[in-house]
């Protein structure tokens, strides 16, 4: 038997020169498939968070939007898809079979970022 690990969560923040409008996106885009607004951060699942931070030390818009990927696992890809297209969201990859069982999707969020939205064989 394996003891457990140290490792109980993952988090990313996005900082952004105008955050508010980036919360406002992510919050109607995630929480209707199940995300929770809590204090200053969304909640993703049990154990993963999307924190937002105004900065000066970054652009207005990503330069290099897929330095950073926050992936999104769902359970039914295709009515995430349907809930996105409702925001008009630009996809940078449409959801497609990838194979294996994984369907993948890409798409921008309002300062450029990637978003990725992933269904796996076994997501739970």
């Amino acid at each position: 038997m394996t003891t457990p690990g140290n490792i109980t969560g993952l988090g990313v923040v996005l900082g952004s020169t105008d955050p508010e409008p980036l919360i406002e996106w992510y919050r109607a885009a995630l929480e209707p498939l199940g995300a929770r607004w809590e204090g200053h951060m969304l909640i993703i699942g049990r154990q993963a968070v999307i924190g937002f931070d105004r900065r000066d030390d970054v652009a207005d818009k990503a330069a290099e939007p897929g330095r950073h990927l926050v992936n999104i696992v769902v359970r039914d890809i295709r009515a995430a898809e349907r809930h996105f297209n409702t925001l008009g969201v630009t996809w940078v990859r449409p959801v497609e079979d990838t194979g294996g069982g994984w369907i993948f999707s890409t798409l921008l969020d309002p300062d450029g970022n990637y978003l990725q939205v992933l269904q796996g064989p076994d997501t739970p």
